[in-house]
């Protein structure tokens, strides 16, 4: 099965050359590090960047240029620094062509839950609903269990909602699955794991093709 590395290696290649692509907190951040050679892709962050680049090395860190997630990062040529409210214009005005999230459960109807746990002291949803109301393009990046062994692939979230019928593709641990017509659809299979193993990890309807290849990374 793939590690966080090998999530996010896998959903950058569904990046396009000129695309501009928003990336959530936590794995989807990762995917700024393996866009694919000769590809101009242009990275924004809800606080403020358009034009992110990858992760620093260390002792290059600059505290003053974080993304969403307050990790330091830094900027490609041309970049661009602006306030929340044109971050969200481009966001809301739907100028983004790729969203990659994280999740905490997705639903076979492609709702999505990745804000709140009940109980759990919050600061708020940050820019999450706005991206998903906004977003026509939207890839879920996170494991495909929890902690405990329980899918996080349902038939209906438990979690509150973030949106409703949003999702595109969920690219886990385990597998690369699409969302269509209220069905998860196995798409490919994490090098070394057995479809039936997904099968066993997924709570929500699962279609099954007849020829599940493993994905090359």
């Amino acid at each position: 099965m793939l590690d966080k590395t090998g999530i996010a290696k896998r959903i950058a290649q569904e990046l396009r050359d000129g695309w501009y692509v928003n990336l959530g907190i936590g794995i989807p951040t990762l995917v700024a590090n393996y866009v694919p050679d000769g590809m101009q892709v242009e990275f924004q962050s809800e606080n403020g960047i358009l034009g992110m680049g990858p992760f620093p090395f260390e002792g290059d860190e600059d505290p003053d240029l974080i993304n969403a997630g307050k990790q330091t990062v830094t900027l490609k040529p041309g970049a661009a620094i602006f306030d929340s409210s044109m971050s969200f214009a481009m966001i809301r005005g739907q100028h983004i062509q790729l969203t990659v999230l994280g999740a905490m459960e997705v639903s076979h109807n492609g709702d999505i839950a990745n804000w709140k746990v009940p109980g759990k002291m919050v600061k708020g949803m940050g820019g999450a609903m706005d991206l998903v109301a906004s977003a026509n393009n939207i890839i879920v990046a996170m494991m495909h269990t929890d902690k405990e062994g329980n899918s996080k692939l349902l038939t209906h979230c438990q979690l509150p909602l973030t949106g409703v019928s949003c999702v595109k593709k969920v690219v886990t641990n385990l597998a690369v699955i699409d969302i269509e017509n209220g069905s998860f659809i196995l798409r490919e299979r994490a090098p070394g794991v057995s479809v039936e193993e997904i099968v066993k990890a997924t709570a929500g309807q699962l279609i099954v093709p007849d020829m599940v290849p493993e994905m090359k990374l």
